[in-house]
């Protein structure tokens, strides 16, 4: 992830999901998986070539088509959004990843609705970022699933509603409890940890008819669902993946700015610490200590 400076302008440069602009899919509301620059996990531009080069002449890989830690860059137009520079560069960063794909899942992956129940399960930074978009949508109740009970304190402050400790449902599982509270299961569920049993639990809570589950959390290579072809027939539910929150990003994160600069979304609340390019290693001990939702990192 980039944010970069031009003068006096700020662009974002994010690298879960590129727009060109002219693919089928970007030209479509229905995608935001571009067909012309598909996102993968590759050390090399989009055109199969690296820009860097070490003192001696060796190639050097890029990260995702963004590499953000050096003092320049090469960046495609396609990975490229101009913001308003109003917005302080320590806040525009958030929406690079993270904060953007959270908000996003709830706003437009799953188009949560005002009044609706909505769970989570893993309140992680992505996690909290779901609350807020679940918040900004106008959710009712919104009840956050996680294995440490500390989290519920803070998951308030992102408009979390109900709390519920994994660690403590023996007798019953995460998904019954979630059905007994909610009355006959959640019309929205995201799984934001990246385990296919969690994602699975989160099918069994998702309401009957028109429930929604949405897969955020990145899980290993190859991790396999288990879901029998009658339950899914049965249950007329939807689960699908969001990738970047379904976020077309020239389109759909300038309005995030507006909401932020606006004081809708609250970005602030995700900063709890920031520190200097040299030490990042210390973000690093702070996000794996759990002591630390985002750090800013100046460079």
């Amino acid at each position: 992830m980039a944010l970069l400076r031009l003068s006096k302008e700020i662009w974002l440069s994010p690298y879960l999901c590129q727009e060109c602009a002219e693919c089928r899919d970007c030209k479509s509301k229905k995608s935001n998986l571009c067909t012309k620059f598909p996102f993968r996990i590759d050390p090399w531009m989009h055109d199969g070539s690296s820009r860097f080069r070490n003192m001696n002449g060796e190639t050097i890989h890029h990260f995702m088509f963004v590499s953000s830690f050096t003092e320049y860059t090469v960046v495609h137009r396609a990975n490229v959004i101009k913001l308003d520079p109003a917005i302080p560069p320590s806040r525009a960063c958030l929406l690079v990843c993270g904060v953007s794909t959270g908000v996003g899942a709830a706003w437009r992956s799953a188009s949560v609705e005002r009044g609706s129940t909505v769970a989570i399960f893993g309140l992680g930074s992505i996690g909290l970022a779901v609350a807020e978009g679940a918040r900004l949508c106008g959710a009712a109740r919104i009840i956050g699933i996680d294995v440490n009970p500390d989290k519920f304190a803070l998951s308030k402050k992102f408009g979390v509603t109900d709390f519920i400790d994994s660690t403590s449902c023996i007798e019953k599982s995460v998904s019954q409890t979630i059905n007994e509270m909610t009355d006959g299961e959640a019309d929205y569920c995201f799984e934001c940890v990246g385990r296919a049993s969690l994602v699975e639990e989160a099918y069994a809570c998702c309401r009957k008819g028109w429930g929604k589950t949405i897969v955020v959390g990145v899980d290993r290579p190859g991790t396999l669902l288990k879901f029998t072809s009658t339950e899914v027939l049965h249950s007329g539910k939807c689960i699908m993946g969001s990738l970047f929150g379904g976020l077309k990003p020239k389109s759909d994160i300038p309005i995030l700015v507006k909401k932020y600069m606006d004081k809708e979304l609250e970005l602030d609340k995700f900063v709890t610490h920031e520190v200097g390019f040299e030490d990042i290693n210390k973000a690093f001990d702070l996000l794996h200590q759990g002591k630390s939702l985002r750090c800013v990192i100046w460079m």
